[in-house]
């Protein structure tokens, strides 16, 4: 028998029609009079069937190279050769996956009650809001990440759900909060993604995206396709400049801020001040910046309005 969480079946729906879903206890699923999803280990697995997604499995850089990219099938993959829950312990990604987490954590909202985490990975969103009486529910469009972060993050505030970005399975104006950590890059569109995620916000909610800053993409030769394919499949990059032209013209406002030095953390000096409070580390990183500007990490800030 399912145990999912009430305040999410209180805001499940079918991505396509939004219809409510309800819990099919005897079955093991969620449905409506048209569409029944699965429960596995307690999470909903709401992804829609080819012929409902309108969404167009392409990016620029895909129409580029003339390849095809099936982003449920790779991501699903992708979960399954990397262990998003065994963190690099190496000193210096530590100590940039810290900073990058606490200027998250800061610009989290304190009156935030419900939160979503999209590309929940290692589940430290949930690990950390959870603990602070903060709603959480976890999404990937892999299988497995959701799963395993329900089971690593048992509490009564977090709950756990399987759909694509593209077809979210909420109502319009639900969360509070929504943060999308190193995933942007990724997905073959960014300004949809923005839109479908804004939607989803209640007015005056707030979308955090994190992001690598100005990155330059190396590429290398696909031994599957023999076409270039990008490092970390990562599709886009993003800077001040071109970063607004991914959003909506209307209903949001919006800040940045680039951060983390790469010249810094290649000479391993973080690992010096990996002991400071963030606001100082912060202070001293932005003066760092603004004299050899080369930021490695991008703090996308949006309200809606």
């Amino acid at each position: 028998m399912s145990n999912i969480k009430q305040f999410l079946l209180d805001i499940l729906v079918d991505p396509v029609g939004k219809k409510v879903l309800v819990l099919d206890k005897a079955n093991n699923s969620l449905k409506n009079e048209t569409e029944t999803f699965i429960i596995k280990d307690n999470v909903p697995i709401i992804i829609v069937d080819g012929n409902s997604n309108k969404i167009v499995n392409k990016s620029a850089l895909h129409n580029e190279m003339k390849t095809e990219f099936d982003y449920v099938e790779h991501y699903n993959k992708d979960a399954e050769f990397f262990n998003y829950f065994e963190e690099d312990e190496y000193s210096t990604t530590k100590n940039e996956r810290e900073r990058s987490r606490q200027s998250i954590k800061k610009a989290v909202p304190s009156t935030t009650k419900l939160l979503l985490d999209i590309g929940c990975g290692g589940a430290w969103v949930a690990e950390h809001f959870t603990k602070k009486n903060v709603q959480v529910i976890s999404l990937d469009i892999s299988t497995k990440n959701p799963i395993l972060a329900l089971q690593k993050v048992n509490s009564d505030n977090h709950a756990a759900v399987v759909a694509d970005v593209f077809n979210l399975p909420f109502a319009g104006n639900t969360f509070d909060t929504i943060i999308a950590s190193e995933v942007i890059e990724h997905l073959i569109d960014p300004k949809l993604f923005v839109t479908k995620l804004i939607d989803v916000l209640k007015p005056n909610g707030k979308l955090i995206l994190m992001t690598p800053y100005n990155e330059k993409r190396v590429y290398n030769m696909c031994v599957h396709c023999n076409h270039p394919t990008p490092s970390f499949a990562h599709l886009h990059t993003f800077n001040e400049k071109n970063i607004g032209s991914y959003f909506p013209s209307t209903n949001i406002i919006y800040k940045t801020t680039s951060f983390s030095n790469r010249y810094f953390t290649k000479l391993k000096i973080y690992d010096v001040l990996k002991f400071l409070p963030f606001t100082v580390w912060f202070g001293i990183d932005k003066i760092v910046n603004r004299i050899l500007k080369k930021q490695v990490l991008f703090l996308i800030e949006i309200t809606k309005s």
